[in-house]
Order: structure tokens, then C-alpha cells, then sequence
């Protein structure tokens, strides 16, 4: 028998910060992680998590971390993300997960003892009744915390706790490192094949500083934000725009040549006149042309963005 207290508004509920948390949101099944790129083998995680929400009449729960752990205490080294907060959403949208709870992470919320993360958060706030983690997760001051505390915590508040690796049942070993590696040695394939779908940046055209426009190459420009991009250079795209397809070729960095310094998305659409200035837009890349490097002059990079057109041209046949 369903929670009556659980109704689904429009699909996918999102609580951003534990403050938001309601008492009639108590009583779930849950998973945490990153959900980077939400791949196959999570996918397939989150398709066994439904499930099993639906047979104990509880509501499926993802609860994530932004920024993430790692972006915070050793930003330098944070991983490049294969997809971004909204991206998310719409994955776990599309799999049919109730309730999504986005967690500010911050050094108090990383002060919070192992003891505390488990019975304040996730007994009293959140009721969880069955919790699926990776055997690796940590949590909780110093990362003290681990699988086998939640086990022992488990058997003591009544919560069931399996592991992600056993709880997705098909032998499943792909990693979001791995789709990066892919990416990175542009084996767009490869990634697709991971991902269960092309990978793809996504945002909102914004004003650029319209250079690309006196030399006949206006581009849709579109910020990446404080993410740090899986992939660079120069591409051959096809870009969905209200769910019309049309291709281009883009370049994806920091514009050494014009000075750049923030991570930028830039998308040069072949034959087509139309304004997109705050236009949502989805960028499929379908083959890397080169890397991005500085040229001597505004000239040099003209020329070479020519070539980069007439390559990518040749890649689609137009």
C-alpha cells in the first residue's frame, strides 16, 4: 500500500537544502552520490531503486552534493563534470524518481560527526528505510564514516543498507573516470556506449564579446560556469534547439587568442540567421577537429576557423 503522505506533483519533487525538508517527506528509500553523467550503471541502480519504492510504498530518493566533496576541499584537483545540476534533474526525472535532495556543501555541513549524519539526517529527518550507497562511501567528520558503520546503524534503527555494486544486479563495471578517459581520448562512441546516450553540454546562450560576428562567424556563446569541461579543442557538433537539429562546428575553452580566461562554449551554426540570446540549447559533439591553441593574430584564427567550418562541413556531407 502507497504512503498517502507521497504525491507526485508534476513528476520529479526537488528540495534543495536539508532546511526545506518537510515531516510529511519522511519515510523513503535512498540512495547518495554523485551521479556524475547518471550513466548505465547508475541508471541502472536508480531503475532497481524504483522498484523497490514502489513495492515498499515509499518514495525513491537521490540525495546529492553541490558543489560536490572534492570541489570544495581540493578544487584543483576536482574531476572535470560529465554533466551538470540540470542535467541531473532531467535524468532522474526521466527514470522515475519521486524526490530529489540537493545538500549545500559546506565546511560545516563536512563538520557533521559520522553518529549525527546518521541518526539526525538520515533516521529522524529523512525516515530512510532502505539506503543504497557505494561499499566505499565516507561520510560524516574526516570522513570517519563508512559502509560498515551504516550496516551496524542499520540493524539498530531498523534500515535495510546494500551496496550500489550488488544492488544494480547486471555485471556492470562502468565509471564516470572511465567516460572521461573516453571523452578525453575523444572516443565519442565509447562514451555513448557508457552513457546510454550522446554525450552532450547544455545551457543558455548568453552575450559574448561578439568578435566572431565581423568575420562573418557569429557564434551562440554559452558560459560553463565554475565546472571544469571533460573536453576541449574544437569540434563537429549538431545542436538541438527546440527540438530541431542543426549542425555546426564549436570550440570549447578559454580563447587563448582573444584573451580568454573563463571556460567557455562556443557554437558556430552553418546557415542559420536566427537570435539566440538566451535560447536553451543542447550541444551533441560528434567528432574532435583539434585542440585549441593561441594563433599570432585575429587574422590567423580567422583563417583557421575557415578550415575548421569547411572540416566540419566535409564530416556531415554539406
Amino acid at each position: 500500500m502507497h504512503n498517502s503522505n507521497i504525491k507526485r506533483q508534476g513528476g520529479l519533487q526537488l528540495i534543495r537544502g536539508l532546511h526545506n525538508l518537510r515531516q510529511q517527506q519522511q519515510r523513503c528509500v535512498l540512495t547518495i552520490g554523485k551521479f556524475d553523467g547518471v550513466h548505465l550503471g547508475h541508471q541502472a541502480v536508480l531503475v532497481n531503486l524504483v522498484e523497490k519504492a514502489k513495492t515498499l510504498g515509499l518514495a525513491s530518493t537521490v540525495m546529492i552534493f553541490e558543489p560536490q566533496p572534492e570541489e570544495v576541499f581540493a578544487p584543483q584537483h576536482a574531476p572535470a563534470r560529465l554533466s551538470r545540476f540540470r542535467d541531473k534533474y532531467e535524468q532522474f526525472k526521466a527514470l522515475g524518481i519521486d524526490r530529489l535532495i540537493c545538500v549545500r556543501f559546506n565546511s560545516v555541513f563536512a563538520a557533521m560527526s559520522p553518529e549525527s549524519f546518521i541518526q539526525d539526517l538520515l533516521v529522524k529527518q529523512l525516515g530512510v528505510k532502505f539506503l543504497v550507497v557505494g561499499d566505499d562511501f565516507r561520510f560524516g567528520h574526516q570522513r570517519k564514516g563508512s559502509f560498515d558503520l551504516l550496516l551496524a546503524a542499520g540493524l539498530k534503527s531498523e534500515f535495510d543498507v546494500v551496496s550500489t555494486q550488488s544492488f544494480k544486479l547486471a555485471n556492470c563495471r562502468i565509471s564516470s573516470t572511465e567516460i572521461r578517459q573516453a571523452l578525453s581520448n575523444s572516443d565519442f562512441e565509447l562514451a555513448k556506449e557508457m552513457l546510454g546516450r550522446e554525450f552532450t553540454i547544455a545551457g543558455r546562450v548568453n552575450h559574448g564579446d561578439k568578435k566572431g560576428r565581423t568575420i562573418g562567424f557569429p557564434t551562440a556563446n554559452v558560459l560553463l560556469k565554475r565546472c571544469k569541461s571533460p573536453i576541449s579543442g574544437v569540434f563537429a557538433v549538431e545542436v538541438i534547439i527546440a527540438k530541431q537539429c542543426f549542425k555546426g562546428v564549436a570550440n570549447i575553452g578559454n580563447r587563448p587568442t582573444v584573451k580568454g580566461t573563463k571556460s567557455q562554449l562556443e557554437v558556430h551554426l552553418f546557415d542559420f540567421k536566427q537570435d539566440l540570446y538566451g535560447t536553451f540549447i543542447e550541444v551533441i559533439i560528434k567528432c574532435k577537429l583539434r585542440d585549441e591553441k593561441k594563433f599570432e593574430n585575429f587574422e590567423a584564427l580567422h583563417q583557421q576557423i575557415k578550415c575548421d567550418a569547411q572540416a566540419a562541413r566535409d564530416i556531415f556531407n554539406i
